[in-house]
């Protein structure tokens, strides 16, 4: 397999044939393929939206024995909830409330990721709809604090 297309690969997330076709259209320059699989992973999260998140998983995360949170996280099938993309995000979530407190689902999702501030949260939860195929969303959360 192709260096480029690896590296790609490892970049985003994306499928090889994806970053294949994707390196093709941007005629071999790497940056404008990442940005082409970005915005058609973007237009197939959209095409996803309106689909029923109906299986889940409730995580829980305690920071230093004073700050505990419990999400609840959907997606559309029982087996992509217990893929690893789904519980990484999920992880990564629940320690971007305890840090940052966010007041509700919708206040979270625009929240700027902590881990990287140029993506949002929502950017984050996009990019596993991305990788999975599936609806996954954010349903609700709890955040105590001792």
């Amino acid at each position: 397999m192709d260096d480029s297309i690896v590296r790609l690969r490892e970049k985003t997330g994306a499928g090889v044939m994806d970053c294949k076709r994707a390196l093709t259209d941007a005629k071999g320059d790497f940056d404008a393929a990442v940005a082409l699989i970005g915005e058609r992973g973007l237009s197939k999260v959209e095409k996803r939206a309106d689909r029923e998140a109906g299986a889940g998983m409730i995580f829980s995360y305690v920071h230093n024995d004073r700050i505990g949170v419990l999400v609840d996280m959907r997606a559309e099938t029982d087996f992509v909830v217990h893929s690893d993309p789904f519980k990484e995000a999920i992880r990564e979530i629940a320690m971007q409330i305890a840090a940052a407190a966010p007041e509700n689902v919708e206040a979270l999702l625009a929240q700027p990721y902590i881990k990287d501030e140029s993506k949002t949260v929502k950017d984050i939860v996009n990019e596993v709809i991305a990788k999975v195929g599936e609806n996954v969303k954010v349903r609700t959360f709890s955040r105590i604090e001792l």
